[in-house]
């Protein structure tokens, strides 16, 4: 396979990942935004995920420059991954559309791997693989946390129509 083809499949199967995250963030009702999963509350884990999809996007930690950003998700800029709490709590709204900016970022991403830069080192010293290696762990940290937020909701009788499996890409434009 080249490399246009596996990324095609990455781009598939994050978009089907950041649906299905994006799904359980729009179904959580007001009263269970707090509801803790673990031992954070279900927003918590929501931002926690897409902090890293954004971070792992990035060509490496140092290329991470959430203190240059303009859209208040990152107030604190790195310290916000490094604490164990964020120094606020983020509302419904923006966590839907820091969903959308992590499909796009990723998509950027993507579109500028190569069979070097696949082949290379994640780029993130904590994480001693390959990019390509990198992408799919952060795939399975979305499935992972998704998974988790997803059965949180149906303990508590949520039953949206639209938390279910996806098997690849996104049914909406970007």
């Amino acid at each position: 396979m080249d490399t246009s083809g596996f990324v095609t499949i990455l781009r598939n199967q994050f978009d089907a990942s950041l649906w299905m995250l994006h799904d359980a963030i729009e179904a959580c009702p007001p009263e269970a935004w707090q509801t803790t999963v673990g031992k954070y509350p279900f927003w918590q884990v929501a931002y926690h995920v897409l902090c890293f999809v954004d971070v792992y996007a990035s060509k490496n930690n140092d290329a991470w420059t959430p203190d240059q950003r303009p859209d208040g998700l990152h107030p604190l800029g790195r310290t916000e991954l490094d604490e164990e709490y964020p120094s606020r709590r983020f509302e419904q709204p923006e966590l839907i559309s820091y969903t959308l900016r992590c499909r796009s970022i990723v998509h950027a991403a993507l579109s500028s791997e190569t069979t070097d830069s696949l082949a290379g080192p994640s780029g993130f010293p904590w994480l001693p693989i390959s990019r390509a290696e990198l992408h799919l762990y952060s795939i399975r940290h979305i499935h992972h946390h998704t998974g988790q937020l997803s059965a949180v909701l149906r303990k508590h009788g949520i039953e949206h129509p639209r938390l279910r499996w996806r098997k690849s890409g996104w049914d909406r434009p970007l």
